[in-house]
């Protein structure tokens, strides 16, 4: 030991974990801002695409809207309707409004999830309210080829914005890779679904698209570390009975 060194006279070295506790800050305050630039661009451009829409023709659909409404018309057959009711079901009315989120949240309490059933509950209203907010804003007429009775109001589709939000939701707080395939696949067959029964126009799916995917990624920001706690204690939860056999050898 070097007889000119005082131990007590030193500077105590910072515990590593404080340390890069601090030196993580800044990394994750970065981190979360992009979710919120993203997110709030998304929905930036959704009012901006209706406000375009407006702009332009009065609401009336603009060229690609009445290029893929042909398509459409061609293209209907029965066997295609079906499957389109079914997610006009889905995606509105008692299981769209009430019955499927309230069963992922029940469930997502019942996994011992509470900030990520808070963080499904807020973003699924934001949304829905942005979307009454825009259709009242906008006053977009539906195309009148339409295989169903809906309100007034046709953009942006409340549908799409829904299931954007559910799926972008669902994938944040259970982040797997087929979770986001098949949120992906839901919203996309919503988005086909609403222009087959003629109940939006192209640009109205798009619109709901960036509305809800976009709401619920500016939500996730504020929540981001808690989700990810959640994450770390459901991950050790579920390693907890794998590991307890070798702990009792």
């Amino acid at each position: 030991m070097d007889p000119s060194r005082n131990p007590e006279t030193e500077p105590t070295p910072p515990a590593p974990g404080r340390a890069e506790a601090a030196a993580d800050a800044p990394a994750r305050r970065v981190a979360r801002r992009w979710p919120l630039i993203s997110g709030a661009v998304a929905v930036v451009l959704a009012f901006l695409l209706g406000a375009l829409i407006l702009t332009r023709g009065n609401g009336r659909p603009i060229e690609a809207d009445a290029e893929w409404m042909e398509e459409i018309l061609e293209h209907r057959s029965p066997v295609w309707e079906v499957p389109a009711l079914v997610m006009n079901f889905l995606g509105a009315g008692i299981a769209g409004v009430f019955v499927i989120p309230i069963a992922i949240v029940v469930l997502l309490l019942v996994l011992r999830r509470p900030w990520a059933a808070g963080y499904f509950v807020i973003a699924t209203i934001v949304s829905a309210g942005l979307v009454q907010l825009l259709k009242t804003l906008f006053g977009r007429a539906r195309p009148e080829d339409m295989l169903i009775t809906s309100d007034f109001g046709s953009f942006p589709s409340g549908h799409v914005a829904n299931a954007a939000t559910m799926a972008v939701a669902l994938g944040i707080i259970f982040p797997w890779l087929w979770v986001w395939i098949a949120g992906a696949v839901y919203t996309v067959a919503m988005m086909v679904s609403r222009t087959y029964l003629g109940a939006h126009w192209l640009t109205d799916t798009i619109g709901g698209l960036l509305l809800g995917a976009g709401v619920a990624v500016v939500l996730w920001a504020p929540l981001a570390a808690k989700l990810d706690g959640e994450n770390t204690i459901a991950r050790r939860r579920a390693a907890a009975p794998a590991k307890a056999p070798e702990s009792n050898r």
